[in-house]
């Protein structure tokens, strides 16, 4: 029999004893639950804590993440082992990272879903990026910065490839990739399409019968990559200078050309008439801290990785979008990446690479 709660079945006893476990030697009387978030996968639910008697370091709140209610979000995440990705992160491979990451109490999973669970710091005063309003370039400089934690510690480590939870390309995932995109493709445009101009329309559509954007094997400079690093998937504490971020949904971890995040997160969470005149000055910033890591980067590569990692938010704009549950606030996220995707692969002349 599962260990894992439900959301119904969480009690102020058994998360009291997942404080105990990680050495916070707190009673909880009892708690109120809140769902929070839009994940799209996900479901997070915030526990404010009432305690019989506390320890300094005892939280005031948690969050609980659980697999959606939606039956075709779970079986999205069962499909692309999200669910079990992000359980494996944090039992395996979060201490050995310098990213900033919330501290995790429990982790949990059934075979590869959809039964798992989470139970996770309350990063507050952090508050959740807003993909649709994007970000200024102080914020943007201090997460492709933070990057320098996942990337460097990871950075053409061979030992990762025997991890078969974190996955690397190979010809069938690229070819299924590829087939996915463009079975829904005509659906994405027929959604979509109306909010894009045609230049965009026709990048997002070549990308989807280039032979040579997906790739079919590793390749250096590689390392983790987050996949879907965006301000939606970052807490960020603005009453600190520069201002911290803290990564979460780690549910489409993988390996691959670090400059996806990097180009990925800019791309999305800019708009483009603030990002053109301070991306390569972004790029310069994480390049500088990749060094001062010790890693060697030739800039001009560093580039043209960038450049060519534009596309890296075309197949989870395109696929995701038509894969899980239908929302509003869905439709509006993915409408705005895949504008400000494709504009950026156009701004910087990336069609070359398809």
């Amino acid at each position: 029999m599962s260990n894992i709660p439900t959301p119904e079945a969480v009690t102020a006893e058994w998360l009291t004893t997942q404080l105990n476990r990680n050495g916070i030697e707190s009673t909880i009387s009892s708690f109120e639950q809140k769902r929070v978030g839009t994940g799209q996968i996900g479901m997070c639910f915030r526990y404010a804590l009432t305690y019989v008697d506390s320890t300094p370091d005892a939280p005031t709140s948690l969050i609980g993440k659980f697999p959606s209610d939606d039956p075709a979000s779970r079986a999205t995440g069962i499909q692309l082992k999200n669910f079990l990705k992000e359980v494996r992160f944090y039992q395996e491979m979060q201490s050995k990272l310098s990213i900033n990451t919330p501290c995790c109490y429990f982790a949990e999973i059934v075979g590869e879903g959809p039964e798992f669970m989470l139970l996770l710091e309350d990063l507050a005063p952090g508050e959740q990026g807003d993909q649709l309003k994007g970000c200024d370039a102080g914020i943007a400089e201090a997460a492709v910065t933070q990057l320098v934690g996942l990337h460097g510690p990871s950075w053409c480590d061979q030992s990762l490839l025997a991890l078969d939870w974190v996955g690397a390309p190979d010809p069938k995932a690229s070819a299924m990739v590829s087939g996915l995109y463009q079975m829904v493709l005509p659906g994405f445009l027929e959604r979509y399409g109306p909010r894009l101009d045609q230049a965009q329309q026709d990048i997002i559509a070549a990308y989807g019968s280039s032979p040579n954007i997906a790739p079919k094997r590793l390749t250096e400079p590689f390392s983790l990559i987050h996949i879907d690093y965006r301000l939606d998937n970052l807490l960020i504490d603005q009453t600190q200078q520069p201002p911290r971020i803290t990564a979460v949904d780690w549910q489409s971890i993988t390996l691959g050309n670090p400059m996806t995040d990097v180009a990925y997160f800019i791309g999305a969470g800019m708009l483009p008439e603030d990002r053109r005149p301070v991306e390569r000055q972004l790029v310069e910033s994480y390049h500088k801290a990749m060094s001062e890591f010790g890693i060697e980067y030739d800039f001009e590569q560093c580039w043209q990785d960038y450049r060519r990692a534009t596309f890296a938010g075309f197949p989870v704009t395109v696929v995701a979008s038509m894969l899980v549950q239908q929302t509003d606030r869905g439709d509006e996220m993915f409408s705005v990446m895949a504008d400000r995707h494709s504009r950026h692969a156009l701004d910087l002349g990336a069609a070359e690479f398809l």
